[in-house]
């Protein structure tokens, strides 16, 4: 499988800033023989800004084929924009419901 999947959800006030689950969701999706893009696997940008994570995630994020939502996404400025994006562009949506 060359699909490729994009893994959203809440980071901000989260312990680890929920890379945990990112991690777990992460490993199940690659076990399942999916090409996975992690934003918490991505280095610190410059800038250390919230922007600076977004530019990197959406870059990630348009090229894939999946937006795979973690539980609550809705509460995340981040993901929210992220499913908008997905969307809009047409992406499968998977995870959390909406």
């Amino acid at each position: 499988m060359n699909q490729r999947v994009y893994v959203a959800g809440p980071m901000t006030g989260f312990p680890d800033l929920n890379y945990p689950e990112f991690n777990r969701a992460t490993q199940y999706l690659r076990e399942l023989g999916y090409h996975v893009e992690n934003p918490a696997e991505n280095p610190e940008p410059p800038c250390k800004s919230w922007a600076g994570y977004m530019r990197m995630a959406i870059a990630q994020l348009v090229q894939c084929d999946e937006i795979h939502m973690l539980r609550g996404w809705k509460e995340s400025k981040g993901a929210r924009l992220e499913r908008e994006i997905a969307e809009q562009l047409g992406l499968l949506i998977s995870g959390a419901p909406s």
